[in-house]
């Protein structure tokens, strides 16, 4: 039988739950990204990464990265959590740009809507995140996204996007390969 993790790493709490979610419908071992070791992946058969999206970044990506080369022979499962519609937005076209090619022909990718909570937010993303204002406010309202006008007329709210039933297709794709193995 293939043995199945997931591991994460949030700092607002949305990842999280994705991951406890994805953890309890596949009756499997949990743990964050700064408690687990390659070592201790190294026993399972899939693996699957939840992260936040911060400025093109994925928060644990590093995990995959720095130690592809050990790990490329399992299931490899990314999951990321912003606030972007997987729906309307091209999500992976700036953070793919992490991976080589050969971690993206092997990882699986995946993304989940979760939310902003703007009065809980640290300074660095408060900074950041008035940054991105400045810039969607100075485009013209006729070349704003919808995902642009979105994110405005949220701002400095609280929106949790999160959907248990998004984790389907990952659902689906790590039983299938579970099943491949019966």
């Amino acid at each position: 039988m293939k043995r199945v993790v997931v591991v994460f790493q949030s700092k607002y709490g949305y990842t999280k739950k994705y991951a406890h979610w994805l953890a309890d419908s596949l009756s499997c071992d949990i743990m964050e990204t700064d408690q687990v070791s390659v070592k201790q992946l190294e026993q399972y058969d899939i693996i699957l990464l939840g992260g936040g999206i911060y400025a093109g970044g994925i928060s644990g990506a590093s995990l995959f990265i720095k130690n592809f080369n050990v790990l490329k022979e399992k299931t490899l499962v990314l999951f990321t959590v912003g606030l972007a519609d997987p729906q309307k937005d091209d999500i992976f076209s700036e953070v793919k740009k992490q991976f080589n090619q050969e971690m993206l022909e092997t990882i699986h990718f995946f993304h989940l809507r979760g939310g902003i909570d703007f009065p809980s937010l640290s300074l660095l993303h408060r900074a950041m995140m008035g940054m991105m204002k400045k810039m969607l406010l100075k485009k013209p309202e006729t070349k704003r996204s919808e995902s642009d006008r979105g994110l405005l007329d949220i701002w400095g709210t609280k929106v949790d996007y999160t959907d248990r039933e998004s984790l389907n297709p990952i659902l689906f794709f790590v039983k299938d390969h579970l099943n491949q193995s019966a």
